[in-house]
């Protein structure tokens, strides 16, 4: 490829990153699906709709380049926070109407993150290879603390 297409296409070879790493579904449709069920199951679903995404063959090479250039690119941040913690958890965290929606969000997208770089990236054994189900059970309830429970503790500091 000619530099200069990119420029003529693109625009800059970061607008070239951006367009080739664009998810091509809306995570707001999952919304409703998310929301449809036992609230107290909210997290559950999110981690088996989030491991059903990475599960996609389409879709695995896409998210691997987010979650991997991430670390070193601010446009790749920018677009793995947009995707998870700006996105779905951010719209959920205020559907379901607690305080500190923002705060929640981030939380549960950490959480998710560093989940995604341990069964993804790195390969973490036994996290890389568990069965889905035992992964949604071990992280769904850590997720709908963060998005429907306390944040405190009981005891003072």
């Amino acid at each position: 490829m000619d530099p200069a297409l990119v420029h003529h296409y693109f625009g800059t070879k970061q607008q070239l990153f951006v367009a080739a790493m664009e998810l091509p579904i809306d995570v707001g449709t999952i919304l409703p699906e998310l929301l449809a069920g036992p609230p107290d199951e909210l997290g559950e679903r999110f981690v088996g709709v989030l491991l059903d995404l990475w599960e996609t063959t389409a879709l695995r090479p896409l998210m691997l380049g987010i979650i991997r250039s991430a670390a070193t690119d601010p446009v790749a941040a920018a677009m793995l926070r947009r995707n998870l913690a700006e996105g779905p958890l951010l719209a959920l965290a205020h559907a379901i109407d607690r305080p500190d929606a923002d705060l929640r969000a981030a939380l549960a997208g950490s959480q998710l993150v560093g989940l995604m770089m341990a069964r993804y990236v790195v390969g973490v054994e036994p996290v890389a290879t568990a069965p889905r189900e035992a992964i949604v059970r071990a992280i769904g309830p850590t997720i709908q603390r963060y998005l429907a429970g306390e944040l405190t503790g009981s005891r003072s500091p």
